[in-house]
């Protein structure tokens, strides 16, 4: 009878889990399906697209373990899930600055997410140098038999700050200790030399379509509405 109700137990615990980790994997299917969405508008309406690069994850037990001692966490489902926001996590890597903003505006919008948290290290960098645009949202997923609304952090970032942040993440987890002062300012050095790179092509970027607007005369038989139409319809993907 022992044993009988220990494996009812074991295996209830087992359901209890793989149902934890689907409810994030499912909320990250959801917010890339937003993304390609937006990413497939921009690039036939707007004929640019100002996202590079999207990249998911999901936290290890171990890593999820970790934050449970780090933040004094009761090891229940319904604390790790209310207190840990990050298990879910999105990165989306922009070409320019106000990309960034851009996409988080157009998120934001979604009427189904609800932010929870903003927190903006591009106009307020950390003491380390580290730029990113954080949202902390929860968005709804449907189980079979219930719906909830899953905790996602989403960081969106430029391509400067994206590489900065993974090396200097490589090299203090190279280090595994104290990390010595001269090499924490060269760091910081070098987020500012990023944050300058990004102004300076942004700066570039905004000359370049000055000067294609300027440039730019269509003829007479170019501007009518149905040579507009016409070359939309040709640029449709899947056309037949």
């Amino acid at each position: 009878m022992k044993n009988e109700l220990e494996a009812i137990t074991f295996k209830n615990l087992q359901i209890e889990l793989t149902r934890f980790f689907l409810a994030y994997k499912f909320a990250l299917q959801e917010i890339e399906t937003k993304i390609n969405i937006l990413q497939e508008e921009f690039k036939l309406i707007h004929e640019y697209n100002p996202i590079e690069h999207v990249s998911t994850r999901i936290k290890s037990p171990k890593s999820i373990l970790m934050k449970i001692k780090k933040k004094s966490i009761e090891p229940s489902i319904e604390d790790i899930r209310e207190n840990i926001r990050d298990i879910a996590g999105v990165r989306i890597t922009c070409s320019f600055v106000e990309d960034i903003y851009k996409v988080s505006a157009m998120l934001q919008a979604q009427h189904d997410i609800e932010i929870v948290d903003v927190k903006d290290y591009i106009a307020y960098p950390k003491d380390n140098g580290y730029q990113s645009l954080h949202l902390i949202i929860k968005i709804p997923i449907f189980m079979s038999d219930h719906m909830e609304k899953v905790y996602t952090e989403i960081q969106i970032r430029t391509i400067a700050m994206d590489f900065w942040a993974s090396l200097e993440h490589k090299i203090y987890y190279k280090y595994n200790k104290e990390v010595p002062e001269r090499i924490r300012i060269e760091l910081k050095e070098a987020a500012l030399q990023a944050a300058e790179l990004d102004r300076k092509m942004e700066r570039l970027n905004k000359e370049i379509n000055i000067l294609k607007e300027n440039e730019a005369e269509p003829s007479l038989l170019d501007s009518t509405p149905i040579s507009h139409l016409a070359k939309y319809l040709t640029e449709l993907p899947n056309n037949q």
